[in-house]
């Protein structure tokens, strides 16, 4: 039986580790002639992978992070398809778009917010740009089930789309009400009859776990009853509660939220139930039937990790389209302007919306790579590190190993012929597991972090 009060330590501010260098280092010293600059030097063989941002949404949705904009305007969605298509023939000035591309998402806010055609015409000017899809692309679109139909369906078949990821977060009555999302069970069945009908194949849902009003007992209803959906993964996230950057969610009263033990127990739940359900965990979040490629990827340790989340699709540079999206490659993140306003009049002044970015050294490119490995993989082979980077792995990390023994000593991890291996429960506290080999991390007191609580 495990003891999940002794953990309650843990919870503490820290990153996600989507990226490394956090988003915090990120500057706007970085700019448009430096990401040209990269761009004029990238490996052509080297495949692209697209992530293009779509920010509106009808309403907001108080627990969500993302950089949304609130509108039911149709004057606003035209005007940002024009600039989406403007920055599209900036970008082919300055990057070779004949490049293969492996992977698109449609992110957000809320892609199907777009009509089906107005989805539709954004597709075919980035296909336009970008002419060369690999023929096993993965073309996937994040969906919130309150908007979408069957011409949504459709228009994104037409193209290629394999995937799809519909967002439900909890399907508790109080919780819904609480968090501004009212969505039924029966509304997103509906919407992945559709999917399945037209052929997709690998659909996810989304749930969050520590929102206002949540117990275990609420929350394993929601497990059963989503269960019933048979989506081939799902995502389960740890809410992060930023009010200091998201003013929605200064609406919550904080002592409705379940302590860090019972969060901990929450997930400890989730893994037992999707695992007893013939799902394997992949990554710190995410579940995969047996059949799906991620399940695959993690059994050769060979899983990645980017801003979309776990994929099979590494090696790839990413391209961020539309306003506060973020692109990365080799060494370097670089991120549009958030200001709609701002992102607009670097465009009609001819020039790539680059607001901010961060060129990696190569101590960051080093510890990236162990901690997506560890984040990605639960573990971490040494000799490998040590062939890629041409280190002494235990003379590198000599001081960030001399951290990682309270986590030896708590039976999270182990080291033992060359590797690091996170055992099970140490899977739930992965991204503490992971915060000694972030530099950038002991440069700030802890009380000065400015992160979601790990737990």
């Amino acid at each position: 039986m495990i003891d999940y009060k002794k953990f309650e330590k843990y919870s503490k501010p820290g990153p996600r580790y989507t990226s490394y260098p956090t988003a915090p280092e990120f500057s706007e010293d970085f700019n448009a002639d430096d990401l040209i600059e990269i761009f004029s030097k990238q490996d052509d063989k080297r495949n692209l992978s697209l992530y293009i941002h779509i920010p509106f949404c009808r309403s907001a949705c108080y627990f969500c992070g993302c950089n949304t904009i609130f509108t039911s305007k149709e004057d606003k969605k035209i005007s940002y398809i024009k600039y989406l298509k403007k920055e599209l023939n900036i970008l082919k000035k300055h990057l070779n778009t004949n490049r293969l591309v492996s992977q698109m998402h449609f992110g957000g806010g809320t892609p199907t917010f777009l009509s089906a055609d107005q989805l539709e015409e954004v597709i075919i000017a980035i296909k336009d740009t970008f002419p060369n899809f690999a023929p096993d692309a993965e073309i996937s679109c994040e969906v919130d089930p309150r908007f979408f139909n069957q011409d949504h369906m459709d228009a994104l078949k037409r193209h290629g789309c394999n995937r799809l990821s519909f967002g439900v977060q909890d399907l508790n009555e109080k919780v819904q009400k609480t968090i501004h999302r009212i969505q039924p069970l029966e509304q997103t069945q509906n919407v992945i009859d559709i999917a399945r009908a037209s052929g997709i194949k690998s659909i996810n849902t989304d749930l969050i776990y520590g929102l206002p009003f949540q117990t275990r007992a609420t929350f394993k209803e929601t497990l059963e009853k989503m269960l019933t959906l048979d989506t081939d993964r799902f995502a389960v996230f740890n809410y992060a509660h930023v009010p200091w950057m998201m003013k929605t969610m200064r609406k919550f009263d904080e002592t409705t939220f379940p302590k860090p033990e019972e969060k901990l127990e929450m997930l400890k739940d989730t893994i037992d139930f999707f695992t007893s359900h013939g799902y394997k965990m992949v990554g710190m979040d995410h579940f995969a039937k047996p059949e799906d490629e991620l399940f695959k990827a993690i059994e050769k340790g060979e899983l990645h990790r980017n801003f979309q989340g776990y994929t099979t699709k590494g090696g790839a540079d990413l391209i961020g389209i539309g306003v506060t999206s973020i692109g990365d490659g080799v060494d370097y993140y670089a991120q549009n302007h958030k200001d709609i306003k701002l992102y607009e009049e670097e465009i009609d002044k001819g020039l790539l919306p680059t607001f901010k970015g961060y060129k990696l050294s190569k101590d960051d490119q080093l510890r990236q790579y162990v901690i997506m490995e560890l984040m990605s993989n639960f573990s971490l082979n040494i000799k490998k590190v040590e062939e890629k980077f041409d280190i002494s792995f235990y003379d590198y990390f000599k001081d960030d190993l001399i951290e990682l023994n309270e986590f030896i000593e708590a039976d999270l991890i182990s080291i033992e012929n060359d590797k690091i291996s996170v055992s099970q429960t140490g899977t739930m506290l992965i991204r503490n597991i992971c915060m000694p080999f972030d530099a950038y991390l002991k440069k700030v007191p802890e009380n000065k972090r400015r992160f979601s609580k790990t737990i």
